[in-house]
């Protein structure tokens, strides 16, 4: 098993390295509106998986708990949300498609004060998380998902059209 363990934080590593390079890129070069809407889609995706990793352990299953996969899912979220995602909102993002096409409002580019707010809060959230989850107190972990969560859904609240 801890075989299996190591192989997948390793490939996770990887998966996130690789990530971060393409935001890297796409910060200098942040590249056409498709190419945009779909690393920052790629990096959600990416995001929510291990959020739901991460709740299935502390909220639905917490008899499976495991404090290094917590970590490792901690250290990617920490990781996407300090990214500088926001750069990945250019011009023309609202509208176009990445992996499938963007759920962004239109009025996002006039919401920027608030949106910028809600980044803040995301990357305050995903550091104190991951400092919990290195604590292991099932109970503080819990309490900082929540408040990730809150930053997540306050976003899509503002600038995301629903499904």
């Amino acid at each position: 098993m801890s075989i299996n363990l190591a192989f997948g934080i390793t490939m996770q590593l990887k998966y996130l390295l690789a990530l971060i390079l393409m935001l890297s890129f796409f910060k200098v070069s942040a590249g056409t509106v498709e190419d945009q809407i779909k690393i920052r889609q790629s990096a959600y995706s990416l995001m929510g998986w291990n959020t739901t990793k991460i709740k299935s352990q502390i909220i639905d299953h917490p008899e499976t708990y495991n404090k290094d996969q917590v970590i490792a899912a901690t250290e990617v979220i920490f990781a996407i949300a300090n990214s500088g995602l926001l750069d990945l909102y250019g011009a023309g993002t609202h509208q176009g498609t990445g992996w499938k096409s963007t759920r962004l409002k239109l009025d996002y580019f006039q919401k920027q004060e608030e949106v910028k707010e809600i980044d803040a809060r995301l990357v305050k959230a995903s550091i104190e998380l991951k400092a919990s989850a290195n604590l292991g107190d099932l109970a503080v972990i819990k309490e900082q998902f929540g408040k990730l969560g809150a930053a997540c859904k306050s976003c899509h609240d503002l600038i995301r059209i629903r499904d």
